[in-house]
């Protein structure tokens, strides 16, 4: 009997048997990081990193977007559902709240703190770096259309209301690239601004993409005890 062609399980397993390769899909499981953010984790040359990316997406675990904020720059993602069974564990996120943060809190931020509410009952915020005078209408048709409330009524600024232990995800990457001294704990998602196509389309694709990082996160975080 011919052996069988390895199926795509097998060779995402073949990759993942490299202690490397693990330890970077245990980084990118909560969040995006760019190349050289993960070599200097992980304390690799960007050569050997590189080697191991390659690997990596050529069997659909990892792939890779350019930063709007800046062009020179990509972020890696982890393929949610590419071999949900073999996902590594997350820790557990002790936090006392998780702030959503975008530049304008008028799109991203404020979907992210909808979904979150829905999925956990982990307390949580939205802010922005620098606030739009209000929340896009095309947000709130989003939220509407999927049959939630939207209870916040203007954008907030994130130096109003962010606290030291406050558990930041930024889901916008010049907020990523601009918060990055702050000393809280982060972790960043980087998505697109639905704003820069401004359909309703374009709202409702990036709100469900929102709702599959909200899902998986989720389950690790929690409030400590008052």
């Amino acid at each position: 009997m011919e052996t069988e062609q390895p199926s795509s399980r097998v060779r995402k397993f073949a990759a993942l048997g490299d202690p490397v390769r693990l330890a970077i899909v245990d980084h990118l499981q909560d969040q995006d990081l760019s190349p050289d953010a993960l070599a200097t984790i992980l304390g690799l040359q960007s050569n050997l990193l590189a080697h191991h990316l390659k690997i990596l997406t050529e069997v659909g675990v990892i792939s890779r977007t350019r930063s709007q904020a800046d062009g020179r720059r990509t972020y890696l993602h982890l393929v949610l559902g590419a071999f949900a069974d073999l996902l590594p564990v997350a820790a557990q996120i002790q936090t006392p709240r998780v702030v959503f943060v975008c530049t304008e809190n008028s799109a991203r931020s404020v979907m992210a703190e909808v979904l979150w509410h829905q999925h956990s009952d982990a307390h949580a915020s939205s802010a922005g770096t620098d606030p739009a005078h209000r929340i896009n209408p095309r947000t709130r048709t989003a939220v509407r259309r999927a049959g939630l409330t939207l209870e916040q009524a203007e954008p907030r600024d994130l130096d109003d209301i962010l606290q030291p232990s406050d558990l930041i995800v930024s889901v916008c990457d010049a907020v990523n690239e601009k918060i990055a001294r702050k000393p809280n704990p982060r972790l960043h998602w980087s998505i697109p601004d639905p704003a820069r196509i401004g359909t309703d389309a374009a709202f409702a694709e990036i709100f469900e993409e929102i709702r599959t990082r909200v899902v998986a996160l989720a389950p690790h975080v929690n409030c400590p005890p008052n």
